[in-house]
C-alpha cells in the first residue's frame, strides 16, 4: 500500500509499539503487527487489531492499572 502521509513510500509488514493514555492512566503495547512505510516510518494498525488494543485497554482500565506494558501475544492469549 502506499503511505497516506509523505506520499511516496510504500509499506511493509513489520511491529509497531501503541501507547494510550487515558487521564493518569498510560498502557503500552509492545509488537503489534503494523504496515510500517519504508521511507518515512507511518505505521498503520488494522482496524481488528485496533479494536482489540481498545478493548483490552478498556479491561485494563477497569482494573485501576495506572501503568501497563503488554505485548501483543500476551494479548492474544487473553
Amino acid at each position: 500500500m502506499q503511505c497516506t502521509m509523505c506520499k511516496k513510500g510504500e509499506t511493509k509488514g513489520g511491529k509497531s509499539t501503541v501507547t494510550l493514555t487515558e487521564g493518569k492512566f498510560v498502557i503500552v503495547f509492545r509488537n503489534v503487527p503494523a504496515n510500517v512505510c519504508r521511507d518515512c516510518g507511518e505505521e498503520y494498525i488494522s482496524e481488528k487489531s485496533t479494536k482489540t488494543l481498545l478493548e483490552t485497554a478498556k479491561e485494563s482500565l477497569k482494573r485501576g492499572t495506572a501503568v501497563e506494558v503488554m505485548d501483543w501475544e500476551k494479548i492474544k492469549e487473553l
